[in-house]
């Protein structure tokens, strides 16, 4: 094959197995040119570092409820108790979150670890419990949101100006530095023994096991994961609002699937990235702002969101197997 042949070849497979990845850059760009033609037409000047700050700290709780969602899809589960496990952390927060430094590493870590412990719970349930995910996580989502209004009845608490400036600085927009750092967690955990064994049950479990894989010590190390960045999630997401409320998460179960799907993880699990998942996040973030500005009834923007977020996962599916096929 000629070197020029033999280049094109090399790179029609690359995007070929990276397709998930290429689309939904496309659709970021995309969406962020829409965002600004319509913000120019209505606002009469370009988005500035304001809009930027805001869209990226805005973004930063459901980026990690991406990262969450992730793990467990990618084993061919759900977990639907992203969107409580966040709620509760969001209550810890508001109400644990001290002026010290000292108070708030405390605090957090305590929150992590106890987004950690739920996220086991769903996983032992489901590896040595044998129960469907769905069900697990559907009756797990119940009950952490119960807790979190037990825990924060009424929208409430503080949270210091130093941890905010510390997580979501409103002046600038430095919480793309741990979007950086998410990424590199990925691409070394992608790598690890750890990130293959996840991704290699959901490909096909017995096979897995026959090569030597855990699937039980997989999936509760799946599940824990997910527990704790969406536990993260609820600290970022208390820090932009300086205040907590205990069913702001609610919303990020689905909003988590749609930035999985839309980054191209298959929800037949052992396929995709989170890199991939955490740029859904934000084109998801993006389609609402779109509407924002584009002065859209508040009464029909959920119909209008819907409707732009199922033609553009059925598309970026429809490409991902049209390419896939001619490979």
């Amino acid at each position: 094959m000629p070197p020029r042949a033999a280049r094109r070849s090399l790179l029609a497979h690359a995007i070929a197995r990276n397709i998930g990845l290429v689309l939904v850059i496309f659709l970021l760009v995309f969406s962020i040119f829409l965002y600004g033609l319509i913000y120019g037409l209505t606002e009469g000047r370009l988005p500035g570092g304001f809009e930027l700050t805001s869209t990226v700290n805005n973004t930063m709780p459901l980026v990690l409820a991406a990262m969450a969602q992730t793990l467990v899809v990618l084993t061919r589960g759900l977990d639907l108790s992203v969107g409580g496990v966040v709620d509760l952390a969001n209550a810890l927060g508001a109400i644990s979150l001290g002026a010290t430094p000292a108070r708030m590493a405390l605090a957090s870590a305590f929150i992590l670890l106890a987004g950690a412990g739920l996220g086991l719970v769903n996983g032992i349930l489901v590896a040595y419990g044998r129960l469907q995910p769905i069900l697990v996580t559907l009756a797990t989502l119940s009950i952490y949101q119960g807790l979190a209004i037990r825990i924060l009845p009424q929208p409430g608490g503080a949270v210091p100006e130093g941890y905010t400036a510390l997580l979501t600085n409103p002046s600038v927009p430095a919480a793309l530095l741990y979007v950086v750092l998410l990424g590199l967690f990925w691409t070394a955990f992608r790598r690890s023994q750890a990130g293959i064994a996840i991704i290699a049950i959901g490909n096909d479990e017995g096979a897995a096991a026959a090569n030597g894989i855990n699937p039980l010590r997989a999936k509760l190390l799946a599940y824990t994961l997910s527990g704790f960045f969406a536990a993260a999630a609820g600290l970022f997401l208390v820090a932009t609002a300086t205040a907590g409320d205990a069913t702001t998460g609610n919303g990020y179960t689905l909003t988590s699937i749609v930035a999985v799907v839309l980054g191209g993880v298959s929800l037949f699990g052992g396929r995709g990235s989170a890199i991939g998942a955490m740029l859904g996040a934000f084109v998801t973030t993006m389609i609402v702002n779109i509407l924002f500005f584009a002065h859209i009834d508040p009464l029909y923007q959920s119909f209008y969101e819907g409707a732009f977020l199922v033609i553009a996962v059925v598309l970026a599916e429809g490409l991902g197997r049209f390419v896939r096929k001619r490979r």
